[in-house]
């Protein structure tokens, strides 16, 4: 160690750098080199939206808006939530933030109400930052693994042994990232009846809420029971193709909003205002063109997953968000060394299971939120590269595979 590295927190010491970010590192430096890798539309936010917050500045929209938001933006959000998951919001003036992105919302929910060493419950495998924003709070978090067997929900009985008289949270996050698992309500209604007597706070993480594609998505806060205890984070990132505008939101009661208020007002003031007006027009006229890249989602979700089982990587087929999750245990290499090899070798960028938990170890995260032609390419590399090991006996076995695919 330096001698300046003695001056940085421990907390910040003990979190690694992101498992994500070296094979990005890699590719950039790549020729030739294909991606897989990242979590973000390769639809450019729609022109009518682009327009409104190119106008905001025309109009001089440029100053510093309410701490929570403005306030036309959190009606609509009000009236978006309640019409698209029956998520009721009425008093938008204190039961909405807007945040700087759905990242923010993570950081500020949990150190509002993580004091020194009180557990987070965190199912895995799940978003890179869940862990690291626990610790920075001050928290311990609690792993709870999730299984490819039980299409990678939480279960009821996963959670009872982990609750301590040192629980304070639980995080949820469905649609799932990296898996791409959901919750049905029968799935959460059986949550629900664990956490009702218990004083344990919910952090409902639904940044992919409109990329659901069997059935509606539907919130634990949906139940009367949890609601007042659910802190309910989204955004614009996913949905509408909305990743550099940096805007999210939370919808609480009103004594958790006033407690993340407090932290978001001192950190960040407010967010862009001009993406905040370009907000309003994605709610307003802006969920016609969601429901066409969903559907196109749909299309690539369905390619890969038959791919990747024909070649012999067991795929459970995700539910919502836009990834993948195969399994490469039959390879006989661990997630690391396959998404090494798969780089060098083919020059092909995944991201490896155990950079989202120890649980994600024999697993790889592929996105398909890139381009038909693009995922074909790096499907057929991939499938080079496993037919190589196959010739190298390296393969432990074989699986059985009847996924039909939709025209």
């Amino acid at each position: 160690m330096s001698n300046l590295e003695k001056y940085i927190s421990k907390s910040v010491q003990s979190v690694p750098p992101s498992g994500i970010r070296k094979f990005f590192d890699i590719v950039s430096e790549m020729k030739d080199a294909l991606s897989l890798g990242v979590g973000e539309p390769d639809f450019v936010t729609p022109w009518n939206i682009r327009e409104m917050g190119i106008y905001s500045i025309e109009e001089g929209h440029t100053h510093y808006t309410s701490n929570f938001g403005l306030l036309e933006l959190r009606k609509e959000i009000s009236r978006y939530l309640k019409d698209r998951f029956d998520l009721d919001y009425p008093n938008y003036r204190e039961q909405i933030l807007v945040t700087v992105g759905a990242s923010e919302a993570i950081d500020i929910a949990l150190r509002s109400i993580v004091d020194p060493g009180d557990e987070v419950l965190i199912p895995e495998p799940c978003f890179v930052s869940y862990k690291p924003c626990v610790i920075f709070a001050g928290g311990v978090p609690v792993e709870i693994e999730t299984k490819p067997e039980n299409d990678f929900k939480l279960r009821a009985e996963d959670i009872l042994p982990k609750i301590s008289s040192r629980t304070k949270a639980i995080i949820l996050s469905y649609p799932n990232n990296p898996t791409g698992a959901i919750m049905t309500k029968n799935d959460l209604k059986e949550i629900v009846d664990i956490l009702k007597d218990k004083e344990i706070i919910v952090i409902s993480d639904e940044i992919y809420a409109e990329l659901t594609y069997e059935g509606s998505h539907v919130s634990i806060a949906n139940f009367s029971e949890m609601k007042e205890r659910t802190i309910v984070i989204n955004g614009f990132s996913k949905a509408f193709a909305m990743t550099g505008w940096r805007l999210g939101f939370i919808a609480a009661n009103e004594v958790f909003i006033k407690a993340m208020a407090k932290i978001h007002q001192y950190i960040i003031m407010s967010a862009p205002t001009f993406s905040q007006y370009a907000a309003i027009e994605a709610l307003r006229n802006g969920l016609s063109e969601v429901e066409k890249m969903r559907d196109e989602y749909n299309r690539r979700r369905r390619y890969m997953v038959s791919r990747f089982n024909k070649m012999g990587l067991e795929c459970f087929e995700p539910r919502g968000a836009f990834y993948v999750f195969p399994s490469i245990k039959s390879t006989g290499l661990s997630s690391e060394e396959f998404a090494e090899r798969l780089l060098y070798e083919q020059k092909v960028a995944v991201v490896p299971g155990t950079a989202f938990g120890r649980s994600g170890e024999g697993f790889i995260r592929c996105s398909y939120a890139y381009s038909i032609e693009t995922i074909k390419q790096a499907l057929d590399r991939i499938e080079k590269f496993v037919l190589n090991l196959k010739t190298q006996g390296v393969f432990q076995q074989t699986h059985e595979n009847n996924v039909v695919v939709e025209k």
